[in-house]
């Protein structure tokens, strides 16, 4: 298991895991199944959901880049995790239902979030039936919607997407709770795994530098990885001009750092120039 990230203990916090593959209904069937297991609190697709209500995150389908949407669900962003383990804390002793997609979803949720491991995992296949399962899949797939187990209102408020309906659940406990559940199109589908290649990082840096003025030649671009997200290496040749190596070297460098982070959501950490030829 990987590091802990944040510093307070959760040791006082029970975990249960929701597990099943994308598309199979697990957001419609989570309020009933955390109200069976009498938990406190949900964790889904980034969000931390209280009784149908946002308590702390952010929702990985807010992202409008799907790098961006996996590492969100996974609490790979340090603000975005720091609030959710702040308020698990102030919490204890509490429950929390985890939905992941697989066993390593939730291994890696639960070390990014420093929480302990399960003490049972229900899978979707044990709470609904092949039918149900198959009818959400086509769903999912047909119309691309997904289900957020919580108000309307509340994911109105900063969803990319496009809202489709919505669905309320009275359940049959001693707090009349009332399970709201959004239907959302998201702006790209969950569907299958992304990999991006080093090579087309580098060629969107060779790209950018190649019609930057004052670049006469790119030697070489490397892209290595870098506490969780990339650097980038750039040996370029400089032609003399209006401005220094300094800021040519300055203004590249926030040029390709803003352009690879907004089309592949890798966070960029470094983007180191060295200017390795004069043209004369």
């Amino acid at each position: 298991m990987a590091e802990k990230k944040d510093s307070p203990l959760l040791d006082d916090v029970r975990v249960f895991a929701f597990v099943g593959p994308a598309g199979t209904g697990k957001s419609q069937r989570a309020q009933l199944v955390a109200l069976e297991l009498g938990v406190d609190l949900i964790i889904d697709d980034g969000l931390l959901i209280r009784k149908g209500q946002i308590v702390r995150g952010k929702s990985a389908k807010t992202e409008k880049n799907q790098v961006r949407a996996i590492r969100r669900a996974l609490f790979e962003y340090h603000d975005h995790r720091r609030a959710v383990v702040e308020y698990l804390s102030l919490s204890q002793p509490c429950s929390v239902m985890l939905i992941a997609t697989s066993s390593g979803m939730v291994t890696r949720i639960l070390a990014n979030l420093g929480l302990p491991e399960p003490e049972k995992i229900i899978h979707i296949e044990e709470v609904s039936s092949p039918e149900e399962i198959s009818r959400a899949k086509k769903e999912r797939s047909f119309k691309g919607q997904h289900v957020i187990p919580v108000s309307h209102i509340q994911v109105r408020k900063h969803f990319a997407g496009k809202l489709v309906g919505r669905l309320k659940v009275l359940f049959d406990n001693s707090d009349s709770m009332e399970g709201e559940k959004t239907i959302v199109r998201p702006p790209f589908k969950f569907f299958g795994e992304v990999s991006i290649d080093p090579e087309a990082i580098n060629q969107m840096a060779r790209f950018i530098a190649e019609r930057t003025s004052q670049v006469s030649s790119v030697v070489s671009v490397q892209t290595r990885p870098a506490n969780g997200g990339i650097g980038i290496q750039m040996e370029l040749g400089y032609r003399p001009g209006q401005r220094s190596m300094v800021l040519l070297g300055d203004s590249l460098r926030e040029r390709t750092s803003l352009a690879v982070a907004g089309i592949t959501g890798l966070d960029v950490h470094r983007v180191d120039i060295s200017f390795v030829g004069v043209e004369i």
